[in-house]
């Protein structure tokens, strides 16, 4: 699930395939963009920005495209067989003289201009991986809506650009809170801990193949992916429901011991809060 981190992978490895060298090919193979060219272009950089990924060729162009759920871009040598997905799904094919990048299963993909780009990116927050980092705005943000369920808030990039499902449940364990909890009724010290908790985490995991949250052997993560399982601290079974405003719902983990708030009820809405 593409996230802050996976997202800082995939423009590592496509800055590392791609920056300071000419395209030898450009293949748009979505209909709005079926008949752009870049190549002979070098590309200048590829940049995350949040989950956006900003790949920036000569001339004042550059290439914006969004992971979302099950996007992924992919790296080759020549003659190194594709293996991202069938052929159908490809969206994109950017070659060089030694490596190409296929990018798959891209919903968002555009052509813009490189002076532009706070069009696409510039209603986000401060990046938890970037060098626009702020806690405190970030603190802010989050803050602005006080009613707000904190899991909410987490997913929510004009907070802070970085944070998916995963990391969401995982903050709120390690806060000790449920992601239903209002953020204006997160305690102050553990609202404070809040952004450096996030950024410590993708931070810790930018460079990792697989995320880890634990740091206990063989338990990559405490709660995301658990249920039903026994939680790793308390042994109580941990438990998913789905958080959302209802056009976009997604699996939340937690549990019910070691966190305290509201949290749905088996097979009903959001019930009474837990205090420890």
């Amino acid at each position: 699930m593409p996230e802050g981190d996976t997202v800082w992978q995939a423009a590592r490895r496509l800055h590392d395939a791609l920056a300071g060298k000419v395209l030898t090919r450009s293949d748009f193979r979505v209909p709005r963009y079926a008949t752009a060219d870049l190549t002979g272009r070098a590309v200048l950089d590829v940049t995350p920005r949040g989950k956006h990924l900003l790949t920036r060729v000569e001339g004042g162009l550059t290439v914006h495209s969004h992971l979302r759920m099950d996007g992924s871009w992919k790296v080759f040598a020549p003659g190194q067989r594709w293996s991202g997905g069938p052929a159908h799904q490809i969206r994109v094919v950017l070659s060089t003289a030694d490596r190409t990048a296929v990018g798959y299963r891209l919903p968002v993909l555009e052509i813009l201009r490189t002076a532009e780009e706070q069009r696409v990116v510039g209603h986000l927050g401060p990046d938890l991986l970037g060098p626009d980092w702020d806690p405190r705005q970030a603190l802010a943000n989050l803050r602005a809506d006080l009613a707000r369920p904190l899991g909410e808030a987490l997913l929510d990039q004009r907070n802070l650009a970085g944070v998916g499902n995963v990391y969401k449940s995982e903050i709120c364990f390690l806060l000790g809170v449920t992601p239903w909890l209002p953020v204006g009724e997160l305690p102050a010290d553990r609202a404070a801990h809040l952004p450096v908790l996030s950024q410590r985490l993708l931070e810790a995991n930018r460079d990792r193949p697989v995320r880890r949250t634990t740091g206990l052997r063989g338990q990559d993560l405490f709660v995301y992916g658990r249920a039903p399982r026994p939680c790793l601290r308390c042994g109580t079974s941990v438990r998913v429901a789905d958080q959302g405003d209802g056009s976009r719902e997604r699996p939340t983990y937690w549990c019910p011991t070691c966190q305290s708030g509201p949290a749905p009820r088996p097979g009903g809405p959001v019930g009474a809060r837990r205090r420890r």
